[in-house]
């Protein structure tokens, strides 16, 4: 029986379309999500390629689509790793300081012909309840979750993955310096670990748990406040859930914070940390 070239092509399309086992086999070791209005997902990539996925040899599927974290994609993976807040702008913003920092600089006049009218825009939480349960299985299965930095702000929108979090985000100053400060020399994730300074935002949150757990706290030395909540912020907590692991680390603001040499030491103990290697 002789075959046509047009089944032929048909054919062959019909089998790219069917999932290949070899890479589902080929699944990265952790899943980011990353990224937000006020953090560039590219420098947060390039930070945590070098401090994780290079230093550690932990393979990391970076994205910075909030729909992408659900139970499908997560299965699968050891590791959940998320730096972004809990916002997203679906209408646009309300200013293009956060896409080109010199207008917020140099505050020149913007001219458009014809002129384009700014929506009046407002922010919208990206989190479904169904994703924060995900998270909540995720890491009550077995999984093992890094966040950090402004992660918090995600636990002011969802219950599930505020108690996995442990924790809902409350402020911060303008970037200011300060001390990240060691309360836990015992713990794994501060083995060899020293006190720091960064100029950073400092981030504020409400703690939900065991304060036993906290072994980093962020200290403004010139005993600047923030709201009422004086100069000091919890800023590193690990602890077992379920079957699971967590640990946040709050600094992150900027690359060269992520790339001090004292934070990578925290940032690489916390990942062996929470895939039960040595420390």
């Amino acid at each position: 029986m002789k075959t046509s070239r047009r089944s032929v092509l048909a054919a062959l399309a019909g089998a790219a379309a069917i999932p290949s086992p070899l890479r589902s086999a080929q699944k990265a070791t952790a899943f980011g999500l990353i990224g937000d209005r006020y953090h560039n997902s590219d420098y947060i990539r390039t930070a945590l390629n070098r401090t994780i996925a290079k230093d550690l040899g932990v393979s990391i599927d970076f994205t910075d689509e909030t729909k992408s974290l659900n139970p499908e994609t997560l299965n699968g993976y050891k590791l959940l790793i998320i730096l972004r807040d809990g916002m997203i702008w679906p209408d646009g913003y309300p200013d293009e300081n956060t896409n080109a920092a010199w207008v917020a600089t140099n505050r020149p006049k913007l001219v458009f012909d014809p002129p384009t009218p700014m929506p009046r825009v407002k922010p919208a939480f990206w989190m479904k309840p169904e994703q924060g349960k995900a998270v909540r299985r995720f890491v009550d299965n077995g999984g093992s979750a890094l966040f950090l930095h402004n992660v918090t702000h995600v636990g002011v929108t969802d219950p599930d993955f505020r108690h996995v979090l442990g924790a809902a985000y409350t402020g911060h100053p303008p970037i200011r310096t300060f001390k990240v400060k060691v309360t836990d020399a015992n713990h794994p994730i501060t083995k060899g670990v020293k006190d720091f300074i960064v100029t950073d935002e400092q981030h504020y949150m409400t703690y939900d748990k065991d304060r036993a757990n906290i072994f980093l706290e962020t200290v403004n030395e010139e005993g600047l406040d923030y709201n009422k909540q004086g100069p000091t912020a919890p800023a590193g907590w690990a602890y077992d859930y379920g079957k699971g692991r967590v640990a946040y680390l709050s600094p992150g603001h900027l690359l060269m914070v992520l790339w001090n040499p004292e934070y990578i030491k925290l940032q690489q103990n916390a990942v062996r940390w929470l895939m039960r290697q040595p420390t």
